[in-house]
């Protein structure tokens, strides 16, 4: 059994030409080539979705894009959104803010004009190690030919790791320099993340002050979701939601919140995007 569960959005279980899926590099839920690249060969993208970690293989989501499966993040964060009806949703990506660029704005507009938006935010796990020789492997296992994966080269057998304590102290400092905008705007910021990262939040920091019942009135709103195998594919499915407002944030991490920003550098940076390639479409 191979560690990669996922490679270029297919499941590794499936009997597929895996030689054309590798020559043609491409990303389904980005809808063009994958973007994770090899740093010694940067016309190589790496394509690996998701993997298998520890001994009870649990499968794990390590490319932040995976998690637009069908785009039910977005979905599943119109609650949060003023929308009426006849007005267009588009989701646009990488706006700046103070505290840096968020992933990803839902918006609602209309007739160009932005009416209202919620910041999210993607988080999966990062690994250490490479997760290389483990796709090399499982390509070495189903090549016909050495075109797909080099047979004589000898791969180890353990290559890659979860990184969870940097990649959560990274995500909690960025979503603290990020909120206090959000929050003076009265607009929402959400983390989307894995179950799994959720919960090592809320073992090893100070989480007891996060509202297990989330609450509209918090600009930040954690959406947490499993991801699990149904009808032979996995999948994504939201599992729970947390929220806290600036403050809290700041406490999860022992630090004291800040300050501000305008809404109009918002706003236009948001109306600049838009474009037919950002309409929300659900799969």
């Amino acid at each position: 059994m191979t560690d990669v569960l996922e490679l270029f959005g297919e499941s590794t279980t499936k009997e597929l030409d895996w030689q054309q899926i590798v020559d043609r590099q491409q990303c389904p839920f980005l809808g063009r080539k994958c973007i994770k690249i090899r740093k010694s060969a940067p016309d190589v993208s790496i394509g690996t979705c998701s993997v298998a970690y520890g001994r009870g293989k649990r499968p794990m989501v390590i490319c932040p894009f995976r998690l637009l499966e069908s785009r039910k993040v977005f979905v599943d964060c119109l609650h949060l959104l003023n929308h009426e009806p006849g007005h267009d949703l588009h989701v646009i990506p990488e706006v700046t803010v103070p505290g840096g660029s968020v992933d990803y704005f839902l918006t609602s507009v209309d007739v160009d004009k932005v009416v209202d938006f919620v910041g999210v935010e993607l988080q999966t796990m990062d690994t250490t190690g490479s997760v290389w020789p483990a796709r090399q492997r499982f390509l070495q296992s189903v090549s016909r030919s050495n075109s797909v994966a080099d047979e004589r080269a000898q791969y180890p057998a353990k290559s890659y790791g979860m990184n969870w304590k940097m990649t959560a102290k990274t995500i909690l400092v960025q979503l603290h320099h990020k909120i206090q905008t959000f929050e003076a705007l009265n607009r929402h910021l959400v983390l989307v993340t894995q179950s799994e990262l959720l919960d090592y939040l809320k073992a090893n920091f100070a989480f007891d002050h996060v509202d297990h019942q989330p609450r509209r009135r918090h600009a930040m709103q954690f959406h947490a979701y499993s991801f699990s195998k149904r009808k032979g594919v996995y999948a994504l499915k939201l599992a729970s939601r947390m929220s806290t407002d600036a403050e809290g944030v700041g406490r999860c991490l022992g630090l004291n919140a800040e300050p501000k920003v305008g809404m109009d550098e918002i706003v236009q940076q948001l109306e600049r995007k838009l474009s037919p390639e950002t309409l929300l479409q659900v799969a």
